[in-house]
Parts: structure tokens; C-alpha cells; sequence
């Protein structure tokens, strides 16, 4: 924390920008207690939105300017990133947690302001030193503490950070007194008195006792002979991260002191660079429609694995959704008794509601027409686009909401789902059954959703345990995802969806979550859907 160690890269300032890099300085980013100031860099080159870093300076959190990594962020820069060095209120004048205030309103700041900078909002990584590193530390582990977010302005954007490198940052402040150079005089002034006056505030200041399983991955560079904070505070904060479950790395430099030099500076910030790049390098994400059966009663889109929304229609707690050309999206309203058809800007451009009385499921087939089952009907029907009923299929056996999902095959025929009835039928066009599949355990096993694959196998979906299961024509199973095994459980299988390579898509009902798996069943992402209950799941080519 020494104040006057306070760049802790080898970097000088603003030497000379290369012709590749843009630089802007003196924005300001907050004015709560005092004007707050950022310098960002980014490259001069147009392309996809950029992963953000957000550098944060040492300094004891009493001294210490934005400009001792001027040279950093247009290093960063030049590596395809948008880079900003931010002030932020300094003790004495200002105590904990000001100063993590201030630098959470600047990751903000850079959300807010990703469209004019080219950022991608979900790519924001922080590096800090020394005070500093403790600052982004507390970035990378306290998303979502109401106490801590200040004042200031942004406040309907995230402060969540990616990742994080920490130079040689405190993690406890009630094990720093006795083994740094000058924390006895440095801490009271950061958190209004010593140890002994305000124990509360060392303990709530210190990252350790923030670790939990959804903080940010963390790469924590350390000199083994530091005499301001001691190379142990490091190796708490790793571990205990570990065993959370968090990603967390320590690169210890031997007989370094505070402060790199030579090929130890260099060392630490190729380290630096590499954990950059692997925890923001852009993550393939998949379009993902999803009709949500739960209280909030929305059709999406989202990427997945990420969760992040498109956009959103109510759908009255209903289950089925399509993607069709041109960006227009089929789904179902079952307590409204409609079928409907938007456009790429959810403008309403089709339906069919005649005679129905809950309309469960919905596909579009590739003559143009549109496949329906009604669950209170318990009926399924072909209509055209002016609407005329050109196939229809009844039975008691799906009235009274026992059917839950139709889907066409490439033979022709439609295959349903009879929730109720614990089995899955497949009807040709004069309306005869021809092939049954009933799984062992039958009614409780409520079969979801059957899909027939390229192979000429089905997919059915299903629960008591959530599975899935690969049948071939014989009715045998093939292959299974979930059930007992122990790899995979999952509470309720219901939407399903094959991706390339073999995999699938699987959306667990109850287990509010949708994995993708390869074809050997192992999960390869993962969404958690939070408070979303999702019944059907497609996805977007």
C-alpha cells in the first residue's frame, strides 16, 4: 500500500500514443463528494464490440493518480481492448467505502456508455495494484452489494466485473498490522481508526470475507519479499476462493519485493495479458427462444449460455415456441386460445384462435401450414395461412390437458406427447397410430416432447427423474442424458433441442436450468434460469 509505489507497472505516462490507438482524457464519471475522472483508450480500428478493463491504481488509498497507467491501458489498447485508468476519492478526506463506490461507478460508467465506445457490457475485466488490487478484488466479489454501490450516477447498470487481476492487493485487514511497512499508519486514516476502534471496519473492508462461489475468476501476482503486504494475502484469498468453486490463480514471484522491475515486470504482465484474454475472449453464445411457463409468462429470446435477454412478449404462462425465416417467432397462448405469428419486431402478424379452446402446442411445417394441438380439445390440427382446417386428429385420450407437445416428422407423420398418459404416440395422415413408446414407469413418467432425429430415432423427454432418452423404432432406448445417472440429475426434462455435433440442448423444467450436451451426455453450458420456468425451448439457426 506504499503511496509512493504508484504505478505498479513498469509504465510511464502518455509517452507517445500510436497511430492505432485513441485516447480521451479527463472524463469525468462520478461527481459524488468530489469530481471523479477516467482516461480511456481504445483501438482506432472498427469491429465487433470490445472486451473493457478498468484499471485501478495504488497508493496506499491516500495518494496515487490515474495517470500511473496511462501507458497500461494503451498497451491494452493495442491488444484490441478498450481500456479506462480511473481517480476515485482518496483517504483521508474520504473513508471506506468511498473509494470502492467510486470504482464501481466506473464500471458503470463503461456500460453506460458501451455503445459510444464499442464495449460489449458482458466483457469488463478490472486490474488493480496494491490498494488498487484490494479495490478490484472487492469489484470481483461484491456484485450485488446494495452497500457498497454509492450514490452515484448509472445506477440501473450492472457493476459486475469478469474477471479480475490483482497485483499484490490486501485480502485481510486484521492480519496486516505487525507484517507491512506502514499499514498502522495507512488503515486508520482508509477506515477511521486501528484495529482495536473499529474492528468492523477492517473485517467488512477485507476481501476475504467476501469470497463466494459467483465472484469473479481472479489472478492474484504477488513478490514473495513484499514488506507492504505481506505474499500470504495472496495465498489466503486463492485458496479460499478455491474453495468456493471460483477460478483463482497465484503467480508468485520469488524475493520480489512492492512493486515489479525488470523480467519480473514483464513476467507479471504477460500473466496479466494471458488471463485477459482467456476469461474475455468473446464466448460463443447460442440464439435461444424460450416460452416461459412460470409466474413471469414471457416468450424470449436470449443467448445462451449467458441468459442475456433480446427481447421479450408475454405469453400468458403458455408452453411451445418456433422460430420461423426472416426473424419472425411462432408461440403459443394457451389461455388466450391462440396461435401467433410476430415479425423480427414482435408485431403481431398471424394467428389462429377458431374454435380452440387451449392451444398447447404450435409448429409451422414446411408447406407453409401450421401444425396445433389443443390440450381441453384434445385435438390436433393442420390450418393454412387463410385458416382452413386441412387435417385433424381426436381423441379422448388428449382432451383435458393429458397432451402437451405435437411435432412433425420428416415421414409425415406428427408425433404426440400424452403427458397424462405416461406415452408417446405417433399418427399418420389417416389419423391411424403407428408406433407407441411407453416408458418404464409409464403414467409417472410424463413424457414431455418427442423429436424425431435425423436417424430416424426419437427423443422424448421426461421426468421422475428428468430424462431424455434416444428410442429407436423398436421402442429400445440407445442413449440416455439424466436419469440416474450421477453425472447429469436433472428434475424435469420438457423442451429439447439437437445441436451440431451430436449434442443437445435440454431444458430441466423444474431444475430451472438448460444444459447443452455432447453427444457422450456431458455438459458442455449451462444457463440457470433463475426465476424462470421454462417449458419449451428452440433454437434460432
Amino acid at each position: 500500500m506504499k503511496p509512493s509505489l504508484l504505478a505498479l507497472l513498469p509504465c510511464a505516462l502518455f509517452a507517445q500514443v500510436p497511430d492505432s490507438v485513441i485516447v480521451e482524457k479527463g472524463i469525468e464519471y462520478s461527481r459524488v463528494g468530489e469530481r471523479t475522472d477516467l482516461d480511456i483508450a481504445r483501438p482506432k480500428a472498427d469491429g465487433p464490440p470490445r472486451a473493457a478493463i478498468v484499471a485501478v491504481h495504488g497508493g496506499g488509498f491516500r495518494a496515487g493518480k490515474r495517470e500511473g497507467y496511462s501507458a497500461l491501458i494503451v498497451k491494452l489498447a493495442e491488444r484490441g481492448y478498450v481500456a479506462a485508468t480511473i481517480d476515485y476519492r482518496l483517504s483521508p478526506k474520504h473513508q471506506f467505502p468511498a473509494h470502492l463506490e467510486d470504482a464501481k461507478a466506473a464500471v458503470r460508467w463503461m456500460r453506460a456508455n458501451a455503445a459510444k465506445y464499442n464495449i460489449d457490457p458482458d466483457r469488463i475485466g478490472v486490474v488493480g495494484g496494491s490498494a488498487g488490487g484490494h479495490l478490484a478484488l472487492m469489484l470481483g466479489l461484491t456484485e450485488g452489494v446494495k452497500e457498497f454501490e454509492g450514490y452515484g450516477p448509472n445506477l440501473d447498470q450492472s457493476s459486475k466485473v469478469q474477471c479480475v487481476v490483482n497485483y499484490y492487493g490486501p485480502t485481510d485487514f486484521t492480519k496486516s498490522y505487525g507484517k507491512s511497512v506502514d499499514a498502522a499508519e495507512v488503515l486508520p486514516l482508509f477506515l477511521g481508526g486501528d484495529l482495536e476502534h473499529q474492528e468492523v471496519a477492517h473485517r467488512k473492508s477485507s476481501p476475504l470475507n467476501w469470497v463466494n462461489p459467483n465472484a469473479a475468476p481472479v489472478l492474484s501476482i504477488h513478490g514473495t519479499k513484499d514488506r507492504y503486504v505481506a505474499y500470504e494475502h495472496s495465498v489466503w484469498i486463492t485458496e479460499r476462493l478455491r474453495a468456493a468453486g471460483v477460478e483463482a490463480e497465484l503467480l508468485g514471484l520469488d524475493g520480489a519485493d512492492h512493486g515489479f522491475k525488470g523480467a519480473d515486470a514483464a513476467k507479471a504482465e504477460n500473466a496479466m495479458f494471458a488471463w485477459f484474454d482467456k476469461h474475455l475472449a468473446p464466448k460463443k453464445q447460442r440464439k435461444l427462444l424460450v416460452a416461459d411457463h412460470g409466474p413471469l409468462g414471457e416468450v424470449l429470446l436470449v443467448d445462451f449460455p449467458s441468459g442475456k435477454v433480446h427481447w421479450k412478449l408475454p405469453n400468458n404462462r403458455s408452453h411451445d415456441v418456433q422460430p420461423l425465416p426472416n426473424g419472425h417467432v411462432l408461440y403459443t397462448n394457451g389461455p388466450g386460445k391462440r396461435a401467433i405469428e410476430v415479425d423480427a419486431n414482435q408485431k403481431e402478424v398471424w394467428s389462429y384462435s377458431e374454435g380452440r379452446e387451449h392451444v398447447i402446442a404450435a409448429e409451422r411445417l414446411a408447406n407453409g401450414n401450421t401444425l396445433i394441438g389443443d390440450a381441453v380439445k384434445g385435438e390436433v390440427i393442420e390450418v393454412t395461412p387463410d385458416k382452413k382446417v386441412v387435417w385433424q386428429y381426436a381423441s379422448p385420450d388428449l382432451d383435458k390437458m393429458k397432451m402437451r407437445n405435437v411435432r412433425s416428422t420428416p415421414q409425415g407423420t406428427v408425433l404426440i406427447a400424452i403427458e397424462r398418459m405416461g406415452r408417446i404416440i405417433e399418427v399418420d395422415r389417416s389419423g391411424k397410430i403407428v408406433w407407441t413408446f411407453i416408458p418404464e414407469g409409464e403414467a409417472k413418467r410424463l413424457p414431455y416432447r418427442a423429436i424425431r432425429l435425423a436417424n430416424g430415432n426419437t427423443l422424448v423427454s421426461m421426468t421422475d427423474p428428468g430424462e431424455a432418452v434416444e428410442v429407436d423404432k423398436s421402442g429400445k432406448i440407445v442413449r440416455s442424458f439424466g436419469g440416474n445417472q450421477m453425472k447429469m440429475r436433472m428434475g424435469w426434462i420438457s423442451g429439447t433441442e439437437v445441436v451440431p455435433g451430436g449434442g443437445f440442448l435440454l431444458d430441466d423444467y423444474t431444475g430451472r436450468r438448460i444444459v447443452e450436451v455432447n453427444a457422450s451426455g456431458d455438459v458442455v453450458a449451462e444457463w440457470k434460469t433463475g426465476a424462470r420456468t421454462i417449458a419449451s425451448i428452440a433454437l434460432v439457426p
